[in-house]
Order: C-alpha cells, then structure tokens, then sequence
C-alpha cells in the first residue's frame, strides 16, 4: 500500500534513525552529485552532518573538486541508501555555503587528526607520494603543537542543500516498489506530493 508524507523533514529523520539502528557502517552517508561550469557531472559519498528545516548539511575542502563545482553551479542532487531497510530518499536542489560560525562550530568538534588532516590535504590535487602527504601532517601537527582548539582552515566549511524536490522510495514485492514525490517552488514553501510509478 502506498504511503504518503505530512512532512518530509520528520519522515526522513524518522527513516535517518532507524536505519542507524540497522546499518553497520555510516547511516549519514550520502552519494552527493554535482556538475562543473561545463556541465561535467561527478559523485561521491560524504556524511551528512545535521539537518533541519533549513537544509542538509555536509563539509569539506573548498577548493577540491566538489567545492569548486559548488561554486561554479550550486545546486546538488543527494541519494540516501540503506539497503537493511530497503529505503532511498533523494533530494534535489539549491546549495549554498554555510557561515564561518557554522563552519568551525562544527569543525571543533571533529577529533584532532580530522583538524590536522582539513589542514594537511589539498584535496582533489595530484599527490606525487604518499609521504608529501605525510609531511604536510607533520608540519601542521607542529604548528599546532600544544594548542587543544585551533581555527579552521579558510579553504574549508561546509555547505546546506536546501531541497525544492524530495523522493520517498521503498522496496516492494515483484519490483513494485513504493514511491513518493514531494517538490515545492522555494525553500520555505509548502510541499506538494505526488505518488509515482514504480
């Protein structure tokens, strides 16, 4: 039977949690797409890091690949799947950088090698070998030496996904899965909700 969404937020978290009771290895993990000034289109996994009904939020390095086609077109397009429960939800839309508040709110909170390390990679650029890398945590570790909280770097934060389009979908017998649709025009608008075929 098919079922319908009074408030895709509470639904997701509702979904969000109980598959962090099923799945073994990051629940919050989401495949994150994204396509360049050119319309190149790449994907990835990321974690999602705190939603609400402002957006989804996640974090990384500006100036890496997923950064810059933020930059250059911010809208994404995000895949949740937790195979345990056989469900999926996706979200679409606009994506924008969170504030510097938010941005080291958060980072402070991540454990000591994950600061080092935001520091450390210049993600997404050719790496001759493994030990420039190595290096690199080296000199920050020392420049940090002895200091238990330290700034973020500026070329790192995150981002929120403000989703103008929501899916519900989950497994049904014979392929005849469950689907349901909700869009609004803005962020902040009401939802409407449309079921669709499998």
């Amino acid at each position: 039977m098919s079922f319908s969404v009074q408030d895709p937020l509470t639904l997701f978290s509702q979904w969000l949690e109980e598959a962090a009771a099923t799945e073994v290895n990051d629940p919050n993990a989401m495949a994150l797409a994204t396509a360049d000034s050119d319309g190149t289109l790449s994907n990835r996994i990321v974690l999602l890091k705190g939603h609400d009904h402002h957006g989804f939020r996640f974090f990384t390095n500006y100036e890496g690949r997923k950064g810059k086609a933020l930059e250059a077109n911010p809208r994404a397009a995000a895949l949740f799947h937790w195979k345990t429960l056989d469900r999926q939800v996706r979200l679409e839309g606009p994506v924008s950088r969170l504030s510097t508040e938010e941005s080291q709110a958060y980072y402070d909170t991540r454990a000591r090698g994950s600061r080092i390390g935001a520091w450390a990679s210049l993600q997404s650029q050719p790496l001759p070998e493994r030990a420039a890398l190595e290096d690199r945590i080296a000199a920050f570790e020392a420049k940090f030496e002895g200091q238990e909280q330290f700034s973020k770097p500026d070329y790192w934060g995150g981002f929120i996904i403000q989703p103008l389009a929501m899916e519900f979908w989950r497994a049904g017998d014979f392929r005849l899965h469950e689907r349901v649709r909700l869009t609004r025009s803005h962020p902040g608008a009401a939802w409407g909700e449309s079921p669709l075929y499998p």
